[in-house]
């Protein structure tokens, strides 16, 4: 994986820089080599930060530490680039918390348009719906960077233990406890086609305030988050059970919906339906469902946080 050149540096700490400027061919290929498994880093990255601003930013640092590293002393190049990723992601992670802390309302993972950009979910497509991005949010750092590594690109244990300066025991633990979590907290999901029709049956009685349909169609232990950020007006707390979400959904839907066309579109590997005024994305809107309908109803509504499934419109 990374040659180890005797002096122990941490690729995410920036590493030992060349002892002489590259030439443009060397700095043309190491261009070529990042280009190679850009996306890959990417993924990794969003799936740890659930963030598509935070992720992009976090590759270009990657690139940045990349260009100026000694490239020489790297056996593999794919492998040193993810490790980096995941370090660098553990370490804004821990930041984040603070910031979620304070975050107005619910926090909700940014949306990530999977349509136009399918290799983000092409490996395996784990740890990527909303529903499983917020589970994520509760594990330590660690344990969601071996959760994502493991169970969305498959790379093998004693590698992971590497990428984590861990033990191999160790981190089957991280992997295992995270895996445990995530079965105790969410039901089985539908399939891709039966989501789609309970977002549809959703967004059609939601626009019509259509109580006994919302009903319907809505787990009993339901729950809605709007995530605004203190930018837009958006519910600042979870609406939790069938019937208040019901409730909640019909007592705006004429001044919500008034002039609203709705576009569909894949994200996060899932049906959402972005919300428009005036040809606008204000919203993107999602529900994870399970055999006992509708668990999550998601409304995303930040704008700086619905810019990337806004431009699918």
């Amino acid at each position: 994986m990374v040659a180890d050149d005797g002096r122990g540096e941490d690729p995410a700490a920036g590493g030992p820089a060349a002892d002489v400027p590259e030439a443009v061919g060397d700095l043309d290929h190491a261009a070529a080599v990042f280009a190679e498994v850009r996306r890959r880093l990417f993924g990794i990255a969003y799936r740890m930060l659930g963030s598509v601003t935070e992720a992009e930013d976090l590759v270009q640092d990657v690139w940045l530490r990349w260009q100026t590293y000694d490239r020489a002393a790297v056996a593999d190049p794919a492998a040193f680039l993810a490790t980096t990723t995941t370090r660098l992601a553990i370490n804004v992670l821990r930041s984040a918390r603070v910031r979620r802390e304070s975050y107005v309302g619910p926090w909700l993972p940014e949306p990530v348009d999977t349509g136009s950009d399918p290799y983000l979910g092409a490996e395996r497509g784990e740890a990527l719906s909303f529903a499983v991005l917020m589970l994520l949010e509760r594990l330590s750092p660690t344990e969601r960077a071996a959760y994502v590594l493991r169970e969305a690109f498959d790379y093998p244990y004693p590698q992971i233990a590497e990428i984590l300066q861990a033990g191999e025991a160790a981190v089957r633990q991280l992997v295992s406890r995270a895996r445990k979590h995530l079965r105790s907290e969410r039901r089985a999901p539908v399939t891709g086609a039966e989501q789609r029709r309970l977002l549809t049956a959703f967004v059609a009685a939601a626009r019509a305030g259509d109580m006994a349909a919302l009903e319907e169609i809505l787990a009993a232990d339901a729950v809605s988050y709007s995530d605004g950020g203190g930018a837009v007006r958006a519910s600042r707390f979870p609406v939790v059970g069938a019937v208040r979400v019901a409730k909640y959904v019909r007592a705006f839907a004429n001044q919500f919906w008034d002039g609203v066309d709705v576009e569909w579109a894949t994200v996060n590997g899932q049906w959402a339906a972005l919300l428009q005024r005036d040809g606008r994305t204000f919203a993107v809107l999602t529900v994870d469902g399970s055999d006992q309908g509708i668990g999550q109803v998601l409304w995303m509504m930040n704008p700086a946080k619905i810019t990337a499934a806004a431009a699918v419109a």
